[in-house]
């Protein structure tokens, strides 16, 4: 009897010691499997049904469609017309639907895309119906591609496989230096850019140039990013900025057909005479953009060069802008325009024999050539800046130089 109970007193002891154990040693997590998640709804037990929004649609025909009585799809149209407005629903555009798996599906959630970003999400699953705005995560990518010119920047671009959108971008940093419309074979580019996604794998833009080298007829154009009296600009390895008082062309990506010239054979009046401007042949409709910003002088019908705008942009120069087919919305004579602002649209107005922008530049009331026109830059990096622009600056040289060398025809993204 007594060995019973020494055995027995043993063996509670002993479960005891395993008991702490168990409670000293951590656990391992038992759901290892991570949660999928649409909309910012956890969809691990639901299915999600993909459809596309006709011509006609408005919410009220879905919701019929998707089996609502008319009373119920009429209290989701109104607790959802904050976030979902029916004027805003286009055809080709997306809904979703978030069911149970059950036999008889039950919608949990309805989600409408709004744009590749913002969706309208309708939550069925309480008492209530409540309706709230959901945007999807932005990543960026940061890439890198380099191309030697053959036919023209959105071409190369395009053809090795990077977005043609990141054309528009390098223009924009280096809109002051060089003129698109005159790049010539072999020019050649360096850029590292951040491309922002969706999903991780839809391209939504490219979100912005981080540093870029173009050489253009042999001269080396450098465009370092850096932050001065908090705005952000591109500087020349030298620190003077590359925004300039006037950008280089009114046009984005066309061709020019006539330069500045004292003796063009006119083709509508037969005869030759002074074209003190430079004609760039663009579609209809086509914006045009003010290349600095000014006042608006003049805004009408000019006799051969049909509606015309007229721009002073300081005691020195104007510009003039011809051959447009409209005007920007709210343009009028004493308007002030930022630099790049759009204030028509390229036509065939006047003595016109097809749609294209006569784009003209006054220096003292002289006509002067756009395409030799030299303006100032903006302010250079400040004395106190210097190194901190000094290490910025040797920092993306040196990254550009290294991706240079290991480039391989192909787009080398970047961790």
């Amino acid at each position: 009897m007594a060995l019973a109970g020494l055995f027995l007193l043993i063996s509670l002891d002993s479960c005891q010691h395993k008991k702490q154990q168990a409670e000293e040693t951590p656990s391992e997590p038992v759901d290892t499997i991570p949660h999928i998640y649409e909309y910012g709804v956890c969809i691990d037990s639901m299915n999600l049904n993909r459809f596309t929004i006709n011509p006609g649609d408005n919410p009220a025909t879905i919701f019929a469609r998707l089996g609502f009585s008319a009373l119920k799809a009429d209290s989701i149209s109104r607790a959802s017309a904050e976030v979902l407005d029916p004027t805003k629903i286009r055809a080709g555009m997306h809904y979703c639907t978030l069911t149970t798996m059950d036999t008889l599906e039950v919608i949990r959630y309805i989600a409408f895309a709004k744009s590749l970003t913002d969706y309208a999400v309708i939550d069925l699953t309480g008492d209530s119906i409540r309706a709230y705005e959901y945007q999807k995560d932005v990543t960026l990518k940061r890439k890198y591609i380099e191309g030697t010119i053959h036919s023209s920047l959105w071409n190369v671009i395009d053809e090795s496989g990077a977005s043609p959108l990141l054309a528009l971008k390098i223009s924009d940093v280096y809109a002051w230096q060089i003129d698109f419309f005159d790049i010539k074979e072999g020019d050649s580019f360096q850029v590292i850019y951040n491309e922002a996604y969706i999903d991780d794998t839809t391209s939504l833009d490219i979100a912005s140039v981080d540093a870029a080298i173009f050489t253009h007829q042999g001269k080396t154009f450098t465009a370092i990013p850096f932050m001065q009296d908090s705005i952000f600009e591109y500087f020349d390895t030298e620190g003077n900025s590359l925004r300039k008082a006037f950008l280089k062309a009114p046009l984005d990506f066309f061709r020019i057909t006539s330069r500045f010239s004292n003796a063009r054979f006119h083709p509508i009046l037969k005869r030759y005479r002074a074209h003190h401007g430079v004609d760039y042949a663009a579609p209809t409709g086509t914006p045009v953009k003010s290349i600095g910003a000014g006042t608006v002088i003049a805004k009408g019908w000019a006799g051969g060069g049909g509606n015309t705008v007229k721009i002073k942009h300081n005691s020195m120069y104007t510009t003039s802008y011809m051959h447009l087919s409209r005007y920007a919305k709210g343009l009028a004579v004493g308007t002030y325009v930022q630099q790049g602002e759009v204030i028509g649209y390229v036509g065939s107005t006047g003595l016109s024999t097809g749609p294209h922008l006569d784009f003209r530049v006054y220096k003292n009331g002289e006509a002067i050539n756009p395409l030799a026109m030299e303006a100032p830059p903006s302010n250079p990096i400040k004395p106190e800046l210097k190194d901190s622009f000094a290490v910025v600056s040797q920092r993306f040289l040196a990254e550009l130089d290294s991706l240079h060398r290991q480039y391989n025809d192909t787009i080398i993204n970047i961790l």
